[in-house]
């Protein structure tokens, strides 16, 4: 048995040992640390905010390490935007948006982040496709007669949108400079008021994701006329790609994507990368994106950033041809 002394000697040495060593293990290498923060700059239940909470439990698991989504909604994103921009770049707050994010730069003069300065991609989450609705009182079934009728009528049809500098907005004006018609935006503040003017009639058109058009066109409510994607939907395999039509070029997807604010490590960035790569990859987790109208993707933080600055560029043109506003 160890003398008060001997044992005093080694409580020393180790108190010593503690002060000089670093505190805790470095983050990338799966040392402790503080709550995760998943930053929505949207409301609960929209696509952003499923996929924070599908990742934040699949990661939780992993890490043992509590994640958290904080909702932080408001002018099209930017709120919660500038919030996580704004974050310590530490690892422990990401930010899971929408491609709304690269959008805002064209759409608004001034915004509080730059898309390609404020953040570092890590993942392309998912993506989701979007389907061009029409009330069945505008007694069209197809693109092509849905455009012979707006040249015939210029600005007497309609269409609805959540809101001003929305992805479904941007998707009907480039609908609109690629078929060269004339619709007139009604613009809502969210899409519950916007479906239900489409649905009661009041409003001719839309763009809806596809999961939610599906069950409101077999209830005969709406017809979907077309995806606005390259490929037709794995959840519409029947209804046509507006590129088929004859559309080059025209994609209008939606696309979900994790970030980091500048400044992260590497280490960091690549140890996120690789955890949600794995979550993705499980069926499970693709079965229930599927439900919801989305498609896993994932993919190296490089292959996301080449995405943001192709859209960047993509969308400042049309955003300048169609002299879309946000009021």
């Amino acid at each position: 048995m160890p003398t008060s002394g001997m044992l005093s000697r080694r409580l020393t040495l180790a108190i010593l040992a503690t002060a000089c060593a670093p505190v805790g293990r470095g983050w990338a290498q799966g040392g402790s640390r503080q709550i995760i923060r998943f930053i929505v700059p949207f409301t609960a239940g929209t696509g952003p905010d499923l996929l924070a909470r599908i990742l934040g439990d699949e990661l939780r698991q992993r890490w043992n390490e509590p994640v958290i989504t904080e909702n932080k909604p408001g002018a099209s994103g930017n709120i919660g935007t500038q919030a996580a921009a704004r974050a310590d770049p530490d690892g422990q707050t990401l930010l899971v948006t929408v491609n709304t994010f690269v959008m805002n730069a064209s759409l608004y003069r001034s915004i509080p982040y730059d898309p390609a300065k404020s953040f570092l991609p890590i993942i392309e989450i998912a993506t989701g496709a979007l389907g061009l609705v029409v009330h069945p009182s505008l007694n069209v079934n197809s693109v092509q007669e849905l455009i012979a009728l707006a040249r015939s009528k210029p600005g007497e049809i309609n269409y609805a949108s959540p809101g001003r500098g929305t992805p479904q907005h941007l998707a009907m004006e480039l609908f609109k400079l690629t078929a060269q018609i004339n619709l007139t935006h009604i613009p809502y503040s969210g899409s519950a008021g916007a479906v239900n003017d489409v649905l009661g009639g009041h409003v001719a058109a839309m763009f809806l994701p596809i999961h939610t058009a599906l069950p409101l066109a077999e209830q005969q409510q709406i017809r979907i006329l077309a995806v606005g994607s390259k490929v037709r939907a794995r959840q519409a395999p029947q209804v046509p790609t507006t590129v088929e039509l004859g559309m080059t070029d025209f994609d209008v997807d939606l696309w979900f994507a994790a970030l980091a604010p500048a400044g992260t490590s590497k280490a960091i960035i690549d140890r996120y990368n690789a955890a949600f790569n794995e979550i993705l990859a499980q069926p499970n987790v693709q079965a229930v994106l599927e439900k919801q109208g989305l498609t896993a993707r994932g993919g190296t933080p490089e292959q996301l950033s080449e995405l943001i600055e192709k859209d960047r560029l993509r969308w400042a043109k049309i955003v300048k041809d169609a002299g879309i506003t946000p009021d």
